[in-house]
């Protein structure tokens, strides 16, 4: 009716104009056709559930996703949280744990079939990093292997290289880990030091990487590595290699220390003159650095969702709170400045929850673009240390006890706005887009 009452309204102002109001018209009943074959999806967004981590909401996923979720929760739950404890306390995830989440066909999701893999969409795989989070479990690797690692290999590997690994890395007997990050190069891929020289087909690296996941545990690393300092930029003499474990002269170091993420695998790693040969070539000679800026958006979003994923889990188990928690009398939740500081929070996070499920469906169709994946990954980031943070203080001083799980979720957070690209580089991407010459 709407759409009519325009459409005859405007027609009217037009049809004395030549041509363009045959045009207007012919638009106008085309936009009334395409109306007539939209189906409204009856799944509530979160910011209608009754919990925001309900199975059977946004529109983004469907009936088998639902279904995937209850194993992939069911997995967490029984799997993962009685036993994260005692992985806190020894720095590392068993192996065990491994090889069930890929029993469970949990890790290379998106992997083809051809390949090994399930041959899932990114919907299904970002199920599985949104109930790590609702677990409050920081501990499994499993989005940067699955996610970030796998796919290097399977879009950049030879045929021999795909068939090696990626069958051992679907099934999780073979962990893997990407080596970027250097104690002088951090966000600035640039000013890597690490280098690969030639020795007739092989190749000899040295350098050292630190702050990387799960690099106590890893089989398999990625390396990125100059081939070629005479480049005319940096950009342009970095290359990728395909590390193992056990190979002579790669060592790893200590496993790091870190305030948050306990049960994490983080380490050093040095190489001296390990040998590699012309097989352990990622890719083409020289295309590293390509290779990384294509694939980094991925390793955003991934960021992204879960930091949003985070801060539903901790809202509900803030909500939980303050709805128990007396004090005067009654519940705190019945005092007004908790009630405003509640509905403050769920609103940050549902405006924050609907631009990254928009930006899961374009990556879903191949179109989020570097600019855009930098706006979520900072965004959501930043919004994650701020629910942390005043869902904190909404606990009193029992969230500050290591047993509450806000205590553990509220250090977990203060990573994400450092790795994957500190946000203040994110702002940077950004604003090329707005003020650098087209």
């Amino acid at each position: 009716m709407f759409v009519n009452q325009i459409a005859k309204s405007c027609y009217s102002g037009l049809k004395h104009v030549s041509g363009r109001g045959q045009a207007f018209f012919a638009a106008t009943t085309r936009l009334q056709h395409s109306q007539t074959h939209l189906v409204p999806s009856t799944r509530p967004e979160t910011s209608c559930t009754n919990n925001m981590m309900d199975i059977g909401s946004r529109r983004i996923f469907n009936e088998d996703h639902d279904l995937f979720r209850q194993s992939v929760r069911r997995f967490f739950q029984e799997e993962v949280v009685p036993y994260h404890n005692e992985w806190e306390k020894a720095g590392q995830l068993s192996r065990e744990v491994w090889e069930k989440a890929g029993e469970q066909g949990l890790l290379g999701i998106m992997t083809p079939v051809e390949h090994g893999g399930m041959g899932g969409d990114l919907f299904s795989t970002a199920i599985t990093w949104e109930e790590q989070m609702y677990s409050n479990c920081s501990g499994p690797g499993f989005p940067l292997h699955s996610d970030i690692v796998m796919p290097y290999i399977i879009n950049y590997g030879t045929k021999e290289q795909i068939e090696r690994f990626i069958p051992k890395l679907t099934a999780g007997t073979c962990i893997s880990a990407i080596a970027m990050t250097e104690p002088g190069a951090g966000s600035d891929l640039q000013g890597v030091r690490t280098n690969a020289k030639k020795d007739g087909s092989d190749w000899i690296l040295n350098g050292n990487k630190v702050f990387i996941t799960n690099g106590w545990m890893a089989d398999l690393v990625v390396v990125v590595a100059v081939t070629n300092r005479e480049a005319k930029t940096a950009a342009h003499g970095i290359s990728l290699f395909l590390v193992e474990n056990g190979m002579k002269g790669f060592q790893k170091g200590r496993k790091l220390e870190k305030i948050g993420l306990k049960a994490q695998d983080t380490a050093e790693l040095f190489f001296e003159d390990v040998r590699l040969p012309a097989s352990a070539l990622l890719g083409e000679l020289n295309r590293g650095f390509y290779y990384l800026m294509n694939e980094l958006p991925q390793e955003r979003l991934v960021i992204s969702d879960m930091a949003i994923s985070s801060c539903e889990f901790m809202f509900e188990e803030t909500r939980n709170y303050v709805m128990q928690r007396k004090a005067f009398g009654k519940t705190i939740a019945h005092l007004q400045t908790v009630q405003h500081k509640l509905a403050e929070l769920k609103t940050d996070i549902c405006v924050g929850r609907s631009f990254v499920d928009n930006c899961l469906r374009l990556h879903s169709e191949r179109r989020l673009d570097p600019a855009t994946a930098s706006m979520a990954k900072f965004w959501a980031s930043d919004l994650q240390n701020k629910v942390a943070t005043q869902c904190l203080q909404l606990h009193g001083g029992w969230g500050y006890m290591w047993e509450y799980p806000i205590a553990k979720a509220f250090v977990d957070s203060r990573i994400q706005p450092i790795y994957g690209g500190t946000n203040e580089i994110m702002k940077e991407l950004i604003a090329r887009t707005i003020v650098g010459h087209k």
